[in-house]
Parts: C-alpha cells; sequence; structure tokens
C-alpha cells in the first residue's frame, strides 16, 4: 500500500529498526491513550529522526515541542507539523536524545533518585556537633 509519501512496510524487527528510523523524515506517533512511556520515541530520537506525536500520555515529558517534533492536538495539527518537520535539526533531535534519555543519564538520574530517598528515609541526622 503507497500513497504519496507514505508507504505502508508492516512489522520490523530490531535488527531492521536504526536504520528504518535513520531513513524516515519523522516518526508519526498518533497515540491514542495515556501511554505511560512510549519507547518508540526514544528509538526515534536516538536515530535523529523527530517525532510527531499527539499530545496524550507520557508524549510531552518525551518530546520538546519544537525540538525534538511536534506535539499535535488532532490529524489536522500533525499534517500542519508534518509541513514543518524540516525546521527540526536531527542532529539537535540525537543531541538531545543524549542530554536526556541514553543508558548514562537514565542510569545516573535512578541513582540520584535513589539516593535522594534514601537520604529522605534516614532523615535528619541527630548527635550533630555544636560549637
Amino acid at each position: 500500500m503507497s500513497q504519496a509519501h507514505v508507504e505502508f512496510i508492516g512489522e520490523i524487527d530490531q535488527a531492521q529498526k536504526p536504520e528504518f528510523l535513520s531513513g524516515a523524515k519523522a516518526l508519526l506517533f498518533p497515540i491514542d491513550w495515556n501511554e505511560p512511556f512510549g519507547l518508540v520515541m526514544i528509538e526515534s530520537m536516538a536515530c535523529g529522526t523527530p517525532v510527531i506525536a499527539f499530545n496524550r500520555g507520557s508524549v510531552p515529558e518525551v518530546i520538546d515541542h519544537g525540538v525534538t517534533g511536534f506535539i499535535c492536538d488532532d490529524v489536522q495539527g500533525a499534517v500542519i507539523a508534518l509541513h514543518r518537520i524540516d525546521e527540526l535539526s536531527r542532529a539537535r533531535v540525537r543531541a538531545q536524545f543524549e542530554r536526556r534519555f541514553s543508558a548514562k543519564t537514565m542510569a545516573q538520574n535512578y541513582l540520584d533518585a535513589y539516593t535522594s530517598m534514601l537520604q529522605a528515609e534516614q532523615g535528619p541526622r541527630s548527635g550533630a556537633a555544636v560549637s
């Protein structure tokens, strides 16, 4: 099935995904439910491919509107965003992925969160020296 600049591919496996996403102009993510994360958005940004997504679930937490893609409310908004996709820098999309979602960044964020929880659980230490 093919229309204009859209081609239905079907499922691809993990090995095919990086090349496929890297070659795409954008990832359309017309989500219709409150997805808690949406890993495919991160995979797309890792390839430098911007995301056009509906404003549902975690989309506003993952996509930086106007930087890593466009957040839209409906199909008309997505079409408008698609016409603006060349305004986005693929290098900037990839750089933002590195800053926010690389394995190193994610691991550090987990360590910071766990450290913060442990410190809060321990509470203020008593017996501090007074001079």
